[in-house]
């Protein structure tokens, strides 16, 4: 590719760098300011930060925020919390939580299951095969996507918090993460190995077996071990008693859940030229429970996912939502700006790039998810009412932001959101029809499956 001229920085090169930041004052200034504070207080817009209010024409929640601690079940918590809002108001309640743990015990086996599937099915590929190597990457984490919540709760139903309460290791899932890697990816040699020998499918599948009795066992000694009935007794804000017959998961969830998730189907914004509007996609190997519906995304304008967002508020209901939750937020304050912070201000250069570009160049994907519990709409110049900004129920404790709850405003949902759970009643006709078609299965590695790891 040419000449080897000007591939290694020399003296030259080093002297005019130097020369350039100390001949300008701002640079020094910026230097003098960023190597005493922290950037972001630096680069922190005062005049964005005065600017957001977190009064809502449309405002749901009246509950208490919940906490993840130190794991990455935000999806089943943003999930639950989407449920324990119907639950409270069947029950009376002014507050309500189903079991997080409960949840999380049968995804982690149903996971490593369906993990194991993969292994078995990719087996004679080689170690270095990009596929392989993804899987052996990421063989027990913590992260989830909206079909996988709604195919747990199919499967194994609810509890409420008290059947099966937090643990320590719930709470903080890293030492269980690591045993359950460990024993996942032995489990992997051992597989690949006997395939290379000869052996069959039903020899594999008994490995596999051996495997998640040990991962049943771990999972008890970290979590508990779920309960096969609950009996569930209450008392409502008036007082007045209630007791339920013994109950199984599955019956305590159709009584008590409140939404038929069966009516949800999840939409994506993702504008990178390959993604056509209007298609389904699904990405390989992304998944938790073997048999279930495949994780599937219907592909949509921004403008769309942002109008069906504010009808779902505005008629009472919560939205769960996929987002990038790292960019451009102030903890303390629960803010996202698109420009809280003037970074390319303190460094006199343009970091930006559009949203397709950040995709495909690994600079966002899908972080962390949450739900939409209010939104502020206002009149637009054209007429038609928008959303200036939204309420968010976070899951990480109530210390922070408004006792939890979060502010966004408008720009940043355009930029960051990536995907949203809505009914699909609410999309046109030809969207509903859409969902029916067969999913363009993606790359193991895409960005359009990151919220699962």
């Amino acid at each position: 590719m040419g000449s080897d001229a000007g591939r290694a920085l020399n003296d030259g090169d080093l002297e005019r760098f130097t020369k350039h930041f100390e001949s300008n004052p701002a640079y020094r200034l910026a230097q003098n300011a960023v190597t005493s504070t922290g950037l972001e207080d630096v680069a922190l817009d005062r005049s964005v930060v005065t600017s957001i209010s977190t009064s809502m024409s449309h405002h749901l929640d009246d509950w208490e925020v919940t906490d993840q601690k130190k794991s990455g079940r935000c999806w089943l918590f943003a999930g639950l919390n989407l449920l324990r809002a119907d639950a409270a108001k069947t029950m009376s309640l002014k507050d309500f939580e189903f079991s997080q743990n409960y949840l999380l015990f049968w995804d982690k086996l149903e996971k490593a299951n369906f993990w194991l599937e993969a292994v078995i099915e990719t087996a004679e590929r080689d170690i270095d095969d990009r596929t392989v190597a993804h899987l052996l990457a990421n063989p027990a984490e913590d992260g989830g996507q909206w079909n996988m919540f709604v195919a747990l709760v199919a499967k194994h139903g609810l509890v409420p918090k008290s059947a099966m309460p937090e643990t320590h290791s719930s709470s903080k899932t890293a030492s269980l993460n690591r045993a359950t890697s460990q024993l996942l990816r032995r489990t992997a040699r051992d597989i690949r190995a006997d395939a290379a020998t000869g052996a069959s499918a039903d020899q594999l599948r008994a490995t596999k077996l051996e495997a998640l009795q040990v991962m049943h066992r771990i999972l008890a000694i970290h979590l508990g071990t779920p309960p096969a009935t609950v009996q569930w007794q209450w008392s409502d804000k008036d007082r007045g008693f209630h007791r339920d017959n013994e109950m199984s998961p599955q019956e305590f969830a159709a009584k008590y859940a409140g939404v038929d998730l069966e009516d949800f189907a999840c939409i994506v914004h993702d504008p990178r030229p390959s993604s056509q509007v209007g298609r389904t996609y699904t990405v390989e190997y992304l998944g938790n429970i073997v048999d279930a519906p495949p994780v599937v995304y219907l592909n949509v304008e921004m403008a769309l996912m942002r109008e069906l967002a504010m009808k779902s508020i505005v008629a009472g209901e919560p939205v769960w939502f996929g987002c990038d939750t790292g960019q451009m937020a102030n903890v303390e304050r629960g803010y996202w700006d698109e420009q809280l912070y003037d970074y390319n201000g303190v460094y006199d250069t343009d970091l930006t790039m559009a949203k397709a570009d950040r995709l495909m160049h690994h600079d966002t994907l899908m972080t962390h998810a949450m739900l939409f519990t209010g939104v502020d709409v206002v009149e637009s110049t054209g007429g038609p009412q928008v959303p200036r900004r939204w309420r968010v129920e976070n899951s990480w404790g109530d210390e922070k932001a408004d006792k939890g709850f979060w502010t966004m405003n408008d720009n940043w949902f355009g930029e960051h959101v990536f995907e949203i759970a809505v009914r699909r009643s609410a999309l046109p006709a030809d969207l509903q029809r859409a969902l029916d078609a067969a999913p363009v299965v993606l790359p193991a590695w895409d960005p359009m499956g990151s919220l699962a790891h």
